[in-house]
């Protein structure tokens, strides 16, 4: 981008037999402004960003908060059906260590390099039908670069680092395309990216060929995904956007590739609580957006040049005129199969400028982001076999007050289909409360977090089992505790 959990319901995967328009069979292509799958019916991107292998974590955030698995598959129960993952080169550095991940709710991730990790989520994301792009969103962990290069990581790096990416996932049709660079940008007093200059060294458009090219030459399956720039001069007014925004260059100087049938375009397009853009204090708002989005990308799909992706679009929602935006802007892409593709900015709670899907505990949904972007998502459809889902469901009671403490009880039920051996459970403490001991498990706590580890004499939970854990505490009874699983598993609360 540019510069508590009591009441939870279960989340389940979407049916094999939803709507087949939405990922398809096999890998994708164009066919003008069309996406289309390996038997040429229609498909479309409907999904979300989730960022964190692209800072200085070299993993996906909210690891600390939750499985991997359990966050896949409520993308895929609320209707996303691709992801678009970033990172950075750095992450692919051999000294680059992932860190802020729970080992305990993700004990597989253990010792993992960072494109492992991404490994896993894309697995996880093809059990469910879904798809990925992969974006190279920085060079580095530290932030956004005006040129797919700097000094550091130069254009051959680049260049290489995705060519070794498109060789390690060929033959996986869960991953589609390479999102080039994220973001190419002019600066201020001159220089950085542009379109159609002619500069190799700064012209974004050439850039693009070269790279694409390599990536196409190692797997030829692939979409090849190009973002626009901020500035270009020439093709009518508003002359700048956002960042990665403007597409209107493409016209007269578009992307030429060896394999032109897998080329999509890309913009990025935010609210006016990211930025007080002109166009938001525009009398005619929001009247003027479709003619502005017309001319930053609409146009490539509208005159049946190239599929477009819009890769970021995100708010707060704290401007009234956010919600304005976000309706016009999902009417203007379209429902359905032939609609624009999209991927929301973002997943994350943690994205400054514009919070996510999730709310800052990491695993109750936005109901009101997620209102307006239900009606145009198409669920995932297919997917293969996959591992057994741990499971659980947790049901909390306050036993005893009295002035300063109280005891309660949790009882756990294994929902899933296998035994959890070893078993931990955890939960997240009202702020003030301090556990004091506990029984039928060792009951520890360090800050918010609480631990309940299985007893000796019974370390392992069979499928449809329960335990019952109780413990004393200090401070209030209330509010619950909260965010409670059992092993790698977020549990149901009731």
């Amino acid at each position: 981008m540019i510069a508590a959990l009591v009441g939870l319901a279960c989340l389940t995967a979407v049916s094999p037999t939803a709507s087949a328009a939405g990922t398809g069979t096999g890998y994708w292509s164009a066919r003008g402004a069309q996406l289309v799958d390996a038997k040429g019916d229609p498909v479309r991107m409907t999904g979300i960003n989730w960022f964190g292998a692209e800072t200085a974590n070299f993993a996906f955030h909210g690891l600390w908060s939750r499985s991997y698995r359990d966050m896949v598959a409520q993308m895929a129960g609320l209707g996303y059906n691709t992801i678009r993952i970033p990172y950075s080169n750095q992450m692919l550095d051999a000294g680059s260590a992932p860190t802020s991940i729970d080992l305990a709710k993700n004990p597989d991730l253990a010792g993992l390099s960072g494109i492992q990790i991404i490994d896993k989520v894309i697995a996880e994301a093809g059990s469910r039908g879904m798809r990925v792009i992969l974006d190279r969103h920085r060079p580095d962990g530290a932030g956004q670069s005006p040129l797919w290069y700097t000094a550091a990581y130069p254009e051959s790096r680049w260049i290489d680092d995705w060519k070794t990416l498109a060789a390690r996932y060929q033959g996986n049709p869960t991953v589609v395309g390479a999102d080039l660079h994220n973001e190419p940008h002019s600066v201020s007093g001159g220089g950085g990216a542009c379109w159609g200059c002619g500069d190799p060294a700064v012209d974004w458009r050439l850039a693009a060929e070269r790279a694409g090219n390599a990536v196409l030459s190692v797997n030829p399956d692939w979409l090849i995904i190009v973002e626009g720039v901020d500035c270009v001069a020439g093709t009518g007014s508003p002359q700048c956007g956002w960042w990665g925004g403007n597409l209107s260059g493409a016209r007269q100087f578009p992307v030429r590739l060896s394999k032109p049938d897998k080329l999509v375009y890309s913009a990025h397009e935010y609210a006016t609580s990211v930025f007080a853009q002109p166009w938001f204090d525009d009398p005619a708002f929001p009247a003027n957006l479709p003619a502005l989005w017309d001319h930053w990308f609409g146009y490539l799909e509208k005159e049946n040049i190239a599929p477009v992706l819009l890769g970021e679009f995100g708010t707060t929602l704290r401007d009234p005129r956010d919600g304005v935006w976000l309706q016009n802007l999902m009417r203007y892409l379209g429902s359905g199969p032939t609609g624009t593709d999209f991927t929301f900015w973002s997943w994350n709670p943690n994205s400054g400028d514009t919070g996510g899907i999730l709310n800052d505990d990491w695993t109750t949904v936005n109901t009101v982001k997620q209102g307006y972007l239900s009606p145009y998502l198409i669920p995932p459809s297919g997917g293969g076999p996959s591992e057994p889902r741990p499971g659980c469901t947790a049901a909390y009671r306050v036993e005893n007050t009295w002035n300063g403490g109280f005891t309660a009880s949790l009882r756990l039920t294994n929902t899933s289909s296998a035994p959890v051996a070893n078993w931990t459970a955890a939960w997240t403490a009202p702020p003030g409360v301090q556990v004091v001991g506990g029984w039928n498990a060792t009951v520890v706590q360090q800050g918010t977090a609480v631990t309940a580890a299985a007893p000796s004499w019974a370390p392992s939970l069979a499928a449809g089992a329960s335990v019952s854990i109780g413990f004393q505490a200090t401070g209030p009874a209330s509010p619950s505790p909260s965010a409670f699983t059992l092993g790698t598993a977020s549990c149901a609360t009731g």
